[in-house]
């Protein structure tokens, strides 16, 4: 079995630093601590040691931690090594560690065996790879939250009910003659059907815990030429799109990431919407169009009189009238810019600070972060449902065991191995 091995891995940055971390857990962990530096020092004290090879040779003077469990982070016997980091005295005791029996970590095997010792649920091992993400202090707050255990004690608060439900089922299936408390069904009932309402609550928060997570997108579009490409380069503040007179410049989507109240956003440069013959900025047309469906918002740029050209279905859209330096009338517009001398900018970047804000906002219990937590949920909301319908005990204690298992799958509680891997295989190493 894997975790019957004993792994290693550098938890710090890549490259050369002042000092490298080197993480190690599993069975055989004091066997390689004592290899490297004669014996383990005191628990969770830490010790200057000589580390050395199989030949005695110094490999490196370096602070060791050893941690027995279950009192570690995988619940299993772990160390750290706080080395120089230097690349030779890394790969020297990477190397004697494989001597001792070691083996190099895969992505995310720290936090996998710390899940499956029970030191935390699946929720928070996800929080953990969300909080080394994180680009901005909201993205931080909300993983800490959720390493915290917010969600999962939301859910497992369900859960129980579920299963307290689900007894009193079994008990009216297994236990007809019984004389049972009278109105034990009808309360039952009532009991689910609040939990439905609950779920359905929880999952109608217009996903702002996975914006947050993943970041807004917000796409620039319009006819060829209405100035897209110079607000995308102010926006970003560097020279992100060619700028030129001649209209159709640009035909693939280009993409720009900056920060707007805290909140990453992906901004688009599109392709000038219109119709045309020639079949590369057809296709960049195109692009343009499925690009601008699905972004969060659309910020619409209009020169003048020009006309909507925005496909059917398009999201939220905030109207910007471009190169009111030049005095053109704005009909329809939400706010004036220009892009070149600066006019308007604040008050647009200002409008687009506000956005992102109302699209991340929560208040209250804390919001779903990812759709395999949302996919979950509407499973066990519909299971439910089913469970309201059915019109024989018997099945309406499958549909409640079905939507259990559904909220078993968020916490990790229920789960099949390959959607563990999935999971797992998207943090780093060395955690």
């Amino acid at each position: 079995m894997a975790d019957a091995d004993t792994i290693f891995a550098v938890a710090s940055g890549a490259g050369q630093a002042a000092v490298a971390v080197m993480r190690l857990t599993g069975p055989g962990a004091s066997h390689l601590v004592a290899g490297l530096c004669g014996g383990c020092p005191p628990p969770r004290l830490a010790s200057l040691r000589r580390l050395r090879d199989g030949r005695g040779e110094t490999l490196d003077q370096a602070l060791v931690l050893w941690l027995p469990g279950p009192r570690s982070y995988t619940g299993e016997d772990s160390a750290e090594l706080h080395l120089h980091g230097g690349m030779s005295v890394i790969d020297g005791v990477s190397e004697r560690l494989q001597e001792l029996g070691g083996r190099p970590a895969e992505p995310g095997e720290f936090t996998r065996r710390a899940f499956l010792h029970g030191r935390m649920d699946l929720l928070q091992a996800e929080a953990v790879a969300d909080l080394i993400a994180a680009e901005t202090a909201a993205q931080r707050r909300q993983a800490i939250r959720q390493l915290g255990g917010a969600l999962g004690r939301i859910y497992q608060g369900w859960a129980d009910r579920l299963l307290h439900l689900l007894a009193q089922q079994e008990a009216l299936i297994d236990f007809p003659d019984e004389h049972l408390p009278t109105g034990t069904e009808s309360a039952m009932l009532a009991e689910a059907a609040s939990l439905q309402q609950e779920i359905f609550r929880h999952l109608s928060d217009d996903r702002r815990g996975e914006r947050l997570r993943e970041g807004l997108v917000f796409a620039i579009a319009g006819a060829p030429n209405v100035g897209k490409s110079t607000l995308i380069n102010a926006l970003a503040g560097r020279e992100v799109a060619i700028v030129a007179p001649r209209p159709g410049t640009t035909r693939d989507v280009l993409e720009a990431r900056v920060l707007l109240a805290g909140v990453p956003v992906t901004l688009l440069d599109t392709a000038g919407l219109r119709e045309t013959d020639d079949p590369v900025e057809a296709e960049g047309v195109r692009r343009a169009r499925a690009r601008t469906r699905a972004a969060d918002l659309v910020i619409e740029m209009r020169e003048g009189f020009g006309e909507e050209v925005l496909p059917d279905g398009a999201a939220r859209r905030l109207v910007v009238a471009s190169k009111a330096d030049l005095g053109l009338a704005a009909p329809g517009a939400d706010m004036r810019v220009s892009a070149v001398t600066g006019m308007g900018m604040e008050r647009l970047r200002a409008a687009l600070e506000g956005i992102a804000r109302e699209l991340t906002a929560s208040s209250g219990p804390p919001p779903l972060t990812r759709a395999r937590h949302r996919a979950a949920l509407t499973d066990a909301a519909a299971a439910l449902a089913q469970a309201l319908k059915a019109d024989m005990p018997e099945l309406r204690g499958e549909d409640l065991r079905r939507a259990l298992a559904d909220l078993g799958r968020i916490t990790g509680h229920v789960g099949a191995e390959e959607v563990l891997g999935s999971i797992f295989a998207q943090f780093c190493i060395g955690k």
